[in-house]
């Protein structure tokens, strides 16, 4: 079931985003009086799923999802109708545009999905407003795994910067590191500043999305799993667990590490109800578990900010060229071999990944405004049967006042074709390659 849930929300989601980025070149040519021929949501080789005919254009829903497009007459793209090329110019084709025109044409797409972007960015701070974890409020510090272990950090440090500039999200810390190439962490250890090395190796663990910190907190039960020997022995969410038999766990990681020593056995687990101390035997499975859940983020104080409709907006441009920004960055990485970045390249597959296992309208938003900024990056790249590719060769009309050839426009596109399938190949094949290597 998890799985048709996230297929569910990409399908939508890629959707929306097609449809949107494809009304961008649809709008401009309509506005300068350009003949589109197609608008399709998803391609259609030999049929479609759906079509009608309104007027010169005919509208229709393809079945294979890559995508969409919209046939404008006139021009070489990736329907690569050479026939139409062949005949006289009509003051309706896009070839018949001005220079100006055209591009506004070629960027449309593109133009929209940014606006997207903005717009679903500022509903989502309008409706749901913003919630985080500042890094000062982590007041009990830091638990580390073994990749921070093995760079100096410690159970129990602050983080005060990193490279000397302070990191206001919990949740933006990976990112920082990994964007900015940090080289160092500052952290409060028992009392005094100590500065830790961040090496080389850490990128590509970083990369594939490991969580190398996690902010230290006490024990307080949120929910019970199906088969919880907890509950059945009498504990109640809101529970606080300090410790059991003889030892004392004030954090969850101290008690996540002690309670496997004891899987198979009885113990007697220490907890606090509304402040009352309280003792309860616990049957410990051979996992070195009772069937609890822990309320994570209860010990801290989280910042949340409300927004009106005036004050969404701007927040929502702001989030939006942060986000394309980030975006940016990370192209860095993928060519830099030493972060081994080009391994986590992923299709379809890792794209759905990405979406929660369980309906939720705010995080479906929230990663559809991130796809349509990554769309909208990816297509403005100067890649040959990309938006960018036709907007590099109208620059290029600019500067030297002369149009490519139609037969150079023809070649230009199936390599920009071929590119563009072997870098699908290659990604869909990374996905391929990570579920049989998992």
């Amino acid at each position: 079931m998890e799985v048709f849930v996230k297929i569910a929300q990409l399908l939508l989601s890629l959707s929306i985003l097609v449809i949107v980025h494809e009304f961008g070149h649809f709008f401009f040519a309509k506005l300068f009086k350009t003949r589109v021929e197609k608008f399709y949501l998803f391609f259609d080789p030999w049929f479609s799923l759906f079509k009608f005919k309104k007027g010169d254009t005919e509208y229709g829903i393809g079945w294979l999802p890559l995508g969409g497009y919209v046939k404008i007459a006139g021009m070489i793209d990736e329907s690569m109708d050479k026939e139409q090329m062949k005949q006289p110019a009509k003051p309706d084709e896009f070839r018949s545009k001005t220079t100006g025109q055209r591009l506004l044409i070629m960027i449309g797409g593109v133009l929209f999905n940014l606006i997207l972007a903005v717009i679903i960015y500022a509903s989502i701070l309008k409706v749901w407003g913003e919630e985080y974890l500042p890094v000062e409020n982590m007041k009990y510090g830091i638990v580390c795994d073994s990749t921070a272990l093995n760079i100096g950090l410690q159970n129990g440090d602050k983080i005060l910067t990193i490279d000397n500039q302070k990191i206001e999200k919990y949740r933006g810390i990976t990112a920082f590191i990994l964007l900015n190439e940090a080289k160092t962490i500052q952290v409060d250890r028992n009392g005094n500043k100590v500065e830790v090395n961040i090496t080389k190796d850490l990128i590509p663990k970083l990369i594939k999305g490991k969580t190398f910190i996690t902010p230290r907190t006490h024990f307080y039960i949120a929910q019970f799993t199906k088969k919880s020997a907890a509950k059945n022995a009498g504990m109640l969410i809101g529970d606080k667990v300090v410790g059991f038999d003889t030892i004392s766990t004030p954090f969850y990681d101290q008690y996540r590490t002690s309670i496997k020593g004891f899987a198979n056995q009885t113990v007697e687990v220490r907890i606090e109800r509304d402040g009352t101390p309280m003792k309860i035997e616990v049957a410990v499975s051979e996992e070195g578990l009772i069937g609890v859940v822990c309320d994570y983020y209860k010990p801290f104080e989280l910042k949340r900010i409300e927004y009106g409709y005036l004050a969404a907006i701007p927040a929502g441009i702001k989030k939006s060229v942060k986000v394309g920004q980030d975006y940016l960055k990370q192209f860095k990485l993928l060519f830099n071999p030493e972060t081994k970045a080009y391994e986590s390249v992923g299709g379809f597959i890792a794209i759905g990944n990405i979406f929660p296992s369980e309906w939720d309208w705010q995080s479906f938003w929230g990663l559809t405004g991130f796809l349509s900024i990554m769309l909208g990056i990816l297509n403005i790249l100067p890649i040959p049967a990309l938006d960018g590719g036709h907007v590099l060769f109208l620059l290029y009309e600019v500067v030297t006042r002369r149009k490519p050839s139609d037969k150079f426009m023809e070649y230009a596109q199936m390599v920009g074709l071929f590119l563009l399938l072997a870098l699908l190949l290659f990604a869909n094949g990374n996905d391929i390659f990570k579920l049989f290597t998992k």
